[in-house]
């Protein structure tokens, strides 16, 4: 892989780890480098405003699939692709299971599935002033219950592990997962994620991951390689891919 061109809304913060030629200093302009696949690691906005015209040049890796929570922006990312011949891959991130979340999935027999993240509160950025009250000796406190279509929007650059598993249960949808967001002071070194799923005739299961992190970091330790490992190796679904502040991109 080669790399063509890294994209921040401030360049000053690019300055010293990427090569001046690389630096892109007007996203637009992403049409004259030639990438094969172009990757975010932004923001939503980002996937909103430019996904589609980053599919009619390239492949694209969003790595904030909570923007495809939007019905129009998701069908609007599909039929980009369909449109174009190209590849939408969207990253496992801290979803542990993703391939077998697809695979019952596909064979009709999901039935359910619930995601809970728990985060020292200094690690969410959320819409709104929910956390604006927390003190160090709260312990626990559940921030939200309910579909993740309607956590999303609460908080965006959160819950992008359960995002990739309502891709991946393409059958339930954002509208058909349960999701839970959970501030838990004690977890001052790691970020929690359980995954409880169930299928046919009785079968469940539930999942654990602990996956290490510093007190104010929005995703884990382990967010680099998983992201990395995802670019290398996605699995595919039609022309959507679920695979295993800066966007990058590079020529295959």
């Amino acid at each position: 892989l080669t790399l063509v061109f890294v994209w921040n809304r401030n360049t000053d913060k690019l300055r010293e780890s990427v090569a001046e030629e690389l630096i892109l200093h007007n996203l637009p302009d992403f049409t004259d480098r030639g990438a094969d696949v172009i990757v975010e690691v932004c923001h939503p906005k980002i996937v909103k405003d430019f996904g589609v015209q980053f599919l009619s040049k390239a492949h694209f890796l969003v790595g904030s699939p909570s923007a495809l929570s939007d019905p129009q922006l998701n069908q609007e990312l599909r039929q980009a692709a369909e449109h174009h011949g190209r590849t939408l891959y969207v990253p496992n991130g801290a979803l542990w299971g993703g391939q077998d979340i697809l695979r019952l999935n596909d064979s009709g027999s999901l039935k359910t599935l619930f995601i809970r993240m728990s985060k020292h509160p200094s690690c969410f950025r959320l819409t709104g002033d929910v956390l604006s009250d927390w003190t160090e000796d709260e312990g626990r406190r559940v921030l939200f219950s309910g579909s993740v279509a309607e956590l999303c929007p609460v908080a965006p650059n959160n819950v992008n592990t359960m995002a990739a598993a309502a891709i991946a249960a393409g059958s339930l949808g954002f509208a058909g997962i349960q999701g839970e967001i959970v501030s838990d002071t004690a977890l001052s070194d790691y970020h929690v994620v359980e995954v409880e799923v169930t299928g046919a005739n009785g079968f469940t299961v539930h999942t654990v991951r602990r996956n290490p992190a510093k007190l104010g970091a929005v995703t884990g330790s382990a967010t680099y390689n998983s992201l990395w490992s995802s670019l290398l190796g996605g699995f595919c679904c039609r022309r959507v891919c679920v695979c295993v502040c800066v966007s990058i991109s590079v020529r295959t």
